[in-house]
């Protein structure tokens, strides 16, 4: 495999010119070898070689990287020079692509829709179809997407005789160049719609409105999108249509909270429960549970329903449930309570101490 030449000497710079020397250096030799004027059977491959190398050194970032590393501090860069036209490098300097109109009469993809659903805690938490309405653009069914009238046929467009692009001869300082533009009669189609359709007016396109199913799929968590493939708008010139993505919120729950897979609920209990220890009653997203409450529960105490959380996506498990404890202390009392907590508060000394740690240090934990 032949060696790389050296950028600078490429171009005839030395390695600290400046962009404009190298813009000029670059100008110079485009010119001198530029196939449509030297003939010279080595011509083609000086030429693309010049190419290469303005691309390296007319970017400062691909430029430092070849300072520092030569050619291997290219490797793996996004410079794809096999694809380097002759149209393309020159449109700097003259305002043109050679590309003309012929790509853009392809077939083209349509583009992509969004739609916002919101849905409930429970809904997100064990899965649910919805009915959507979805208002987009849809093929003309009358004129069945060419515009005209039923009946009546485009004619080819005079302006571009049916190419879809117009050709104009300009004079560089390389000598005279055809560039290709767009028709602008036909805009690239190269018809041109003498009676428009009644329906579409000649647009092609009418809008719909189309009655979809979603399937929100159990454990969906906020923010994230479903793909309707092919729902989207539709493309062009034969096309596939775009895709329509669902993107989802979830309402939020009364007293149920959201922990990645996890729930969390918090839950009031008295203080002789608390004291005493008791089995309570548990909300859970699957219904009423039994939690057992140990004697001595301390107020911020958390426990863990295992497999009471939501279902794991594209798995076949699911989070817990985290219930902390709070103690609630009563604010009115009867004669009697009163009398009792004084003669329980003569029995019992003082446990007063400063907290270790907080709520979310101890979520934290629990949740390893």
């Amino acid at each position: 495999m032949a060696t790389k030449r050296d950028y600078y000497a490429v171009l005839g710079v030395n390695k600290g010119a400046s962009g404009d020397e190298i813009k000029g250096a670059y100008r110079r030799l485009a010119k001198q070898y530029h196939p449509d004027v030297n003939k010279a059977s080595d011509a083609e491959e000086k030429f693309k070689e010049v190419n290469e190398a303005y691309a390296v050194l007319s970017d400062d970032e691909k430029r430092r990287a070849y300072d520092r590393f030569g050619h291997a501090g290219l490797q793996g860069s996004d410079v794809d020079f096999s694809g380097m036209g002759f149209g393309d490098i020159f449109g700097e300097f003259f305002g043109f692509s050679s590309r003309g109109a012929a790509g853009r009469r392809g077939p083209r993809r349509g583009a992509d829709l969004r739609y916002d659903l919101t849905i409930t805690f429970e809904e997100a938490a064990f899965g649910v179809d919805k009915t959507i309405d979805v208002t987009r653009n849809d093929m003309c069914p009358s004129c069945r997407g060419s515009g005209a009238e039923p009946g009546t046929t485009p004619s080819r467009c005079q302006t571009c005789r049916g190419t879809g692009e117009v050709r104009q001869r300009r004079e560089t300082f390389l000598g005279a160049m055809v560039t290709s533009t767009t028709c602008p009669t036909c805009r690239g189609t190269g018809e041109v719609i003498d009676t428009p359709c009644h329906m579409c007016r000649g647009r092609t396109q009418i809008q719909v409105t189309r009655r979809l199913n979603v399937n929100i799929p159990a454990g969906i968590d906020n923010g994230m999108q479903i793909r309707l493939t092919g729902e989207g708008e539709p493309g062009l010139n034969g096309g596939p249509h775009g895709n329509l993505y669902v993107f989802v919120s979830i309402e939020p729950h009364a007293y149920f909270r959201r922990q990645g897979d996890h729930v969390v609920v918090e839950i009031a209990i008295n203080v002789a429960q608390a004291a005493l220890g008791d089995t309570i009653q548990v909300p859970t997203i699957d219904g009423q549970e039994n939690l057992a409450i140990p004697a001595g529960t301390q107020p911020g105490k958390i426990f863990r329903m295992r497999g009471k959380g939501f279902p794991r996506l594209q798995r076949n498990s699911r989070g817990d449930q985290l219930v902390v404890l709070h103690v609630a202390i009563p604010s009115h009392l009867t004669d009697e309570q009163k009398r009792l907590f004084k003669e329980l508060g003569k029995t019992m000394e003082s446990e007063a101490r400063p907290e270790e740690k907080g709520f979310f240090e101890r979520l934290k934990d629990v949740l390893g």
